[in-house]
Formats: structure tokens, sequence, C-alpha cells
């Protein structure tokens, strides 16, 4: 269960962290800090890149929340809320018995991880730049105010990107993924039309090649960057 200590006043501060993964060596990684189904998991993937990916992804959430609750990462409990959707099982992920109000979002790709933490329900997104034919198939898909913005601006890949981060960082602080409809909510860049009211939403530089989003629900949320280096997932780190 979620703690019922009310959030202190003022905005509400959003840390975000990102951890750039190239070139981590799979041996480097710190399975000690992960459950047993993690490392399973971890075992079940073919790729390397992908089991470096994952392992590194899941090692920095439980350091960085660890450290936040001071309780060994091993230790750490997770669970998943009831989907808005349908009540099922299968939400939001959540820390069980957090000592102070904690809410976090995880995403990651071969080449970087994002991790959100806030004291409201948070999402946060990372995406590699698709390709032209995956915009142009995708974008009628998202509302119609977001799908005008990517076509005056050609169908350019960073533009499709950061409105797609922004739209699943949203849709995973709501708990929700991909089971609320593409072209229900405006998550655009220009001001065509309302964002969701109560969330504040924002981009993040994470380089020519990729995308990245956090949505936190909470009007006038602030937002803390910080860059992890890849030794934090590293045997040698505490």
């Amino acid at each position: 269960m979620q703690p019922t200590t009310p959030a202190p006043a003022g905005p509400v501060r959003t840390e975000v962290w990102q951890l750039p993964i190239r070139g981590v060596e799979e041996s480097a990684l710190d399975p000690a800090d992960l459950s047993e189904g993690e490392r399973q998991r971890i075992g079940r993937l073919a790729h390397a890149a992908d089991r470096v990916s994952y392992g590194a992804a899941h090692l920095a959430l439980r350091r960085l929340l660890g450290r936040r609750l001071n309780v060994r990462p091993a230790d750490l409990e997770f669970f998943r809320e009831p989907c808005p959707c349908c009540d099922e099982p299968h939400g939001r992920p959540a820390v069980a018995g957090p000592t102070v109000p904690t809410h976090f979002s995880l995403s990651h790709d071969r080449d970087l991880v994002l991790i959100a933490v806030a004291a409201e329900p948070v999402g946060v997104d990372v995406e590699a730049l698709p390709g032209a034919e995956t915009v142009r198939n995708l974008a009628p898909e998202l509302h119609p105010a977001e799908e005008e913005e990517i076509i005056s601006d050609n169908y350019r890949p960073k533009t499709f990107a950061r409105i797609w981060t922004r739209k699943e960082a949203y849709l995973k602080g709501l708990g929700t993924g991909l089971g609320r409809e593409l072209n229900a909510d405006y998550l655009g860049t220009r001001g065509l039309g309302p964002t969701p009211e109560g969330w504040t939403v924002t981009n993040f530089p994470t380089g020519a090649a990729h995308a990245a989003a956090a949505a936190v629900k909470a009007p006038g949320a602030s937002f803390h960057f910080s860059l992890l280096a890849p030794h934090f997932v590293s045997k040698d780190t505490a």
C-alpha cells in the first residue's frame, strides 16, 4: 500500500536520472542487488545488449530507491497497482511499504536508462529515434493536434519522438500504458490543444539519437535532472 502521509506543500520535486550504458560489460553488473525473478529474467534474454540494458536499469532503480528509503537494494519488494482501465493488477509498478511517499518510473533501451522518482505518480520514457516509415504509420494513431504538429514538421523523427515519449510518460504515470487510446489526450509541445489537467510534462535532452520525457501528476512540478556514471551499477559500487 502507498503511504497516506501527505506530500509537502509547494511544487512536487521530481528527480530524473539518466544512465548511459553503451559499452557497459555484462560481467561488470552486480546481480547481488537484484531479485531472483530479475536474475531469471536476465537469463532468458538471448542478446547480451538486452541483458545489460535490463540488468543495469533494474540495478540502478534498486540502488536509487534503496538510498531514498534506507533499505538494502536486494530487499526492496515491488508489486503492480490496479489498472485504471480494468482494475486488474497490471497498473503502475510500486514499491511495497515505503517510509516516505515514493512513486517511480523506469524506461530503457540498449543505450540509455531513464529513471524518475517523485512523491506523486510519475512516468518516464526514452526512445531511440524511429525510422521515417514508423513515423508515417503511427502519426495517424495519435491525437489530431499531435499529428498536425508532426505533419507540419515534415514527419521529422525527432518531432514525433518528442511527442511519443511525452505520451508514453503520461500513460505510464496514469498506470494504463497503451491500454488507453493514443488519440485520447493531447501531449504535444505547441499548445494546439489542452494538455491533461493537473499534470506536468517535459522533455529532456538525451543527444541526437534519442528523445525522452517525464510526466508527474502535479501542477507546476519541478524536475531535477542528473547523470549517473556507468559504474553506478557495477560490482564495485556499494
